[in-house]
């Protein structure tokens, strides 16, 4: 190791012979001289680097690479396979400098790093400068609550369509992401409309109180849209019946998960309307009108409100389609990630909003 001797005397002897202690210091001796003559360098030399970081940094502690890690992740010149090795590090203290703020990762890199690793490291990576809609399709599927949060509040990320769709989705069940959502400056104006329309009330009196003068324009025409939007034919439903079955099984204390289940699989949707009523303490109008609609997420909040498993959930999706239909197993997946996603809170806040509505009834 002739050049890594010129640069640190002893080196050879420390890579073959030295202690973690000596390690350390050799890596972090080694690592002031890169940064200090970084500017200066040519590619030849950053390999030469390259190489003497490879015999010592996988040998060396948390500590030593984090402090790497915050070294080069400003430098434009880093030496390249010691940044992907530590961007790559199960410890988001040493990969997560590199994966907020190196611009030497290449995209398929950090594709691959946020599919595999956990919340906190594709927290680093939704905190970029700048991320591509490849790479937030995966993070919007992938990440928790925070991180989409913080993906959707950053001015340099790019969606594709599918991204953003699953943006306001998820922002159905999340209050805080729907106006993080509603405050991008990028924001189609097919997706705010969307948006608005899977919002409570409270969401969008929010969303135009904080929203800039254009914004608020783009969000009262959104609005007229769906309030001039033709509905659905209304279909007539009897819940008597149902109601008479359901009192007598509350009465019974046969009134349960398992029950509801039965009526869902079955396709009963009366009765399990009038059970999701009893359960819930949401009229059986209200449900309706819920379950009806276009969008699967009522069903999800409902289930976390209650504390019924994924597989009654599940059902009561597939209630919403008939017999002999079902949703896709793409949308399937979603939903299934979305409601263990939800937290209870959340879906109880949002269940206390449907038992105010309609006082009068």
């Amino acid at each position: 190791m002739p050049f890594a001797d010129t640069l640190f005397p002893g080196l050879d002897d420390i890579v073959k012979h030295g202690d973690p202690g000596r390690r350390a210091d050799a890596v972090r001796r080694i690592a002031e001289l890169f940064v200090a003559g970084a500017d200066n360098f040519h590619a030849d030399h950053v390999n030469l680097f390259d190489g003497v970081f490879a015999t010592l940094v996988p040998q060396t502690g948390i500590e030593v690479r984090g402090e790497l890690s915050e070294r080069l992740a400003a430098l434009s010149n880093a030496p390249p396979v010691l940044v992907r090795n530590l961007a790559r590090d199960e410890e988001v203290r040493v990969a997560g400098p590199l994966l907020s703020r190196s611009l030497l990762i290449d995209d398929h890199t950090l594709i691959e790093i946020a599919q595999l690793r956990g919340q906190s490291h594709l927290l680093a990576i939704a905190q970029r400068p700048t991320l591509s809609p490849p790479l937030t399709d995966v993070i919007v599927v992938r990440g928790d609550g925070a991180v989409v949060r913080r993906l959707a509040g950053n001015a340099g990320a790019d969606f594709s369509p599918v991204g953003y769709s699953g943006l306001v989705r998820r922002a159905g069940l999340d209050d805080m992401l729907a106006v993080t959502i509603g405050q991008r400056e990028d924001l189609p104006a097919p997706v705010l409309k969307d948006l608005l329309a899977a919002s409570v009330d409270v969401v969008r009196q929010r969303l135009f109180e904080i929203a800039k003068p254009a914004a608020k324009i783009a969000i009262n025409r959104a609005m007229s849209e769906l309030a001039s939007a033709p509905g659905h034919v209304a279909v007539v439903r009897d819940f008597a019946p149902a109601q008479r079955l359901i009192v007598s099984l509350h009465n019974d204390g046969a009134l349960n998960e398992a029950a509801l289940l039965g009526f869902a699989r079955t396709h009963r949707y009366e009765e399990s309307v009038a059970a999701l009523s009893a359960m819930s303490g949401v009229r059986i109008r209200t449900l309706d009108q819920l379950l009806m609609g276009e969008r699967q997420d009522p069903i999800l909040i409902l289930g976390k409100s209650i504390g019924i498993e994924w597989a009654t959930v599940r059902a009561l999706i597939g209630l919403r389609f008939g017999p002999g239909r079902s949703p896709s197993a793409p949308d399937i997946e979603e939903a299934r990630l979305n409601f263990q996603r939800l937290a209870p809170t959340t879906a109880l806040r949002v269940l206390n909003f449907w038992r105010m509505r309609e006082p009068g009834a």
